[in-house]
């Protein structure tokens, strides 16, 4: 059942809890998923609650039953968190999944909030190499499309670095109207990501010290596997990962049993290759 926690500026955050274990996870979602819409990352939660971990799958502002605010701020979404910590008891890792990601490494290392978080596991953030942003052309150009109320063109947009069939398969699915009424939080996943332009990765989050992991599948979309591997590099304890994964799609089983191995630090990251250095296949 459906429960609510009230975030720091008052906004109405929608979770679900499951299991009561000791160690605790938060998962984080990614641009456009909701927990009526995500039924893959629902199935995550069941299976880490049947392995014996407490778990919060929640909508994030602006999506599913959850509020808003009037303006946006990285700041307020990192706030949601800490309220669903507390929620929690105080302390869980964090599952990034896509720009969900970007969210979970923003609240790690955001002080009175990453000193809570114990571990982060990531899965393909889209984030731009050091040195390769636009300097938030993106970002502006969503705003404007937003402003304007231009639904389809915002997810276009945001879609458009994306394999084409990819946004041919969203206009041509029942879900496509759900996606165009929340296609304004689309910005919020872009404001997520542009931030990481703004400085050096290594400073920037140079206080997120806890065990992070970040996945890729194989094989992907070209731009997922150089990010994990930057940020391997960048974080003070990361390592990249290649997953049983495919095209930035997971399955439950596989999601579930990884994150269980790295929650209690047993051996099942072992049956995971580490990431190579030859180059991916594109698409």
């Amino acid at each position: 059942m459906t429960e609510f926690v009230k975030s720091a500026d008052g906004t109405r955050i929608a979770y679900d809890r499951l299991g009561s274990g000791a160690l605790a996870i938060i998962l984080v979602g990614s641009a456009m998923n909701y927990r009526a819409f995500d039924p893959t990352t629902v199935q995550i939660a069941t299976l880490l609650a049947d392995q014996g971990f407490s778990v919060v799958n929640y909508d994030r502002r602006g999506r599913g039953e959850s509020g808003d605010a009037a303006d946006y701020a990285v700041e307020r979404e990192v706030d949601d968190i800490a309220a669903l910590l507390d929620v929690l008891g105080g302390s869980a890792a964090l599952y990034g999944n896509s720009s969900g990601g970007a969210l979970a490494l923003w609240a790690a290392a955001t002080p009175g909030v990453g000193e809570r978080i114990t571990k982060l596991a990531l899965f393909e953030v889209p984030l731009s190499l050091e040195g390769e942003g636009d300097g938030g052309a993106d970002l502006r150009a969503m705003n404007e499309l937003v402003a304007a109320g231009d639904q389809a063109a915002v997810v276009e947009y945001f879609m458009k670095d994306m394999p084409p069939q990819w946004l041919e398969g969203a206009k041509s699915s029942p879900a496509w109207p759900d996606m165009l009424a929340i296609s304004h939080t689309l910005a919020y996943d872009e404001a997520l990501l542009e931030r990481a332009q703004h400085a050096p990765w290594a400073e920037q989050w140079a206080s997120v010290t806890q065990p992070v992991i970040a996945m890729v599948g194989e094989p992907t979309v070209p731009i997922f596997p150089p990010a994990a591997s930057a940020l391997e590099v960048a974080l003070p304890n990361a390592r990249a990962l290649v997953i049983d994964a495919e095209y930035h799609s997971v399955r439950p089983e596989v999601m579930a049993a990884l994150l269980g191995g790295f929650l209690t630090g047993h051996d099942e990251l072992a049956t995971f290759a580490e990431y190579p250095d030859e180059p991916r296949q594109q698409v």
